[in-house]
């Protein structure tokens, strides 16, 4: 579902940002990405969206290849992959009800009835229904971590990336967002999770791929090369 065939980035500045990066997750399955700041965590999850490409390899996200796929068809690849930041990216002025749906209003595929169970179904998933009218200033950080994660689950997606989701967080309400994710992971769709933390994975005894300078160093869990 997500394969990465010798995979290098280099960016202009010549610095590596991945380097001969390979590996696969099969539908379903969760796996933390551990590395400190710049190992080339980001790096790694933008390549699945697509918002960069490989200098050299191939990258494979649900049927789509990065070495094939057309500037057109991006847009469908990315409603098939939702994200997680972790700066949140919340619209300010619009309440936690209208920032989930803001993904399903954009697409312009959805009646309004339609658009509210989906919304209230993923708000339920991230146990905020009761928050669905309040604007982000009036929630807490953890809150409005799964507003965000409520967003991007709102299309169904086959595989949900978050990078850093606890960066922003102590760690006892990081623990609750990781616990939300791998629930998510538990009724059916791949996680990818992006951290410098290894204590929650390691904890949950989830598979872990170890990443420094831009190179996987470590697999563990049963994660197929």
């Amino acid at each position: 579902m997500v394969r990465f065939f010798h995979v290098t980035k280099i960016f202009s500045d010549r610095r590596v940002a991945l380097s001969d990066v390979s590996f696969q997750m099969k539908d379903g399955e969760l796996l933390f990405v551990v590395g400190p700041s710049g190992a080339g965590k980001s790096t790694l999850l933008k390549m699945i969206y697509m918002e960069e490409v490989p200098t050299s390899g191939q990258v494979i996200v649900g049927g789509f290849l990065s070495t094939t796929i057309s500037p057109d068809k991006i847009p469908t690849l990315r409603r098939r992959v939702g994200v997680v930041f972790q700066d949140f990216r919340l619209i300010h002025d619009r309440s936690a009800f209208e920032n989930v749906a803001l993904p399903l209003r954009i697409s312009d595929r959805f009646l309004g009835t339609e658009i509210k169970e989906r919304v209230m179904n993923a708000l339920s998933k991230v146990g905020l229904c009761h928050r669905r009218n309040s604007l982000p200033r009036e929630l807490s950080g953890g809150e409005q971590q799964r507003v965000a994660i409520a967003r991007a689950i709102v299309n169904n997606p086959i595989v949900l990336l978050a990078d850093e989701p606890t960066g922003n967080l102590d760690f006892g309400v990081g623990r609750e967002i990781i616990q939300v994710m791998c629930d998510i992971n538990a009724a059916g769709t791949a996680v990818i999770v992006a951290t410098h933390d290894e204590r929650i994975p390691a904890e949950l005894g989830c598979r872990i791929a170890k990443i420094r300078e831009g190179r996987l160093s470590e697999l563990r869990g049963g994660l197929a090369i």
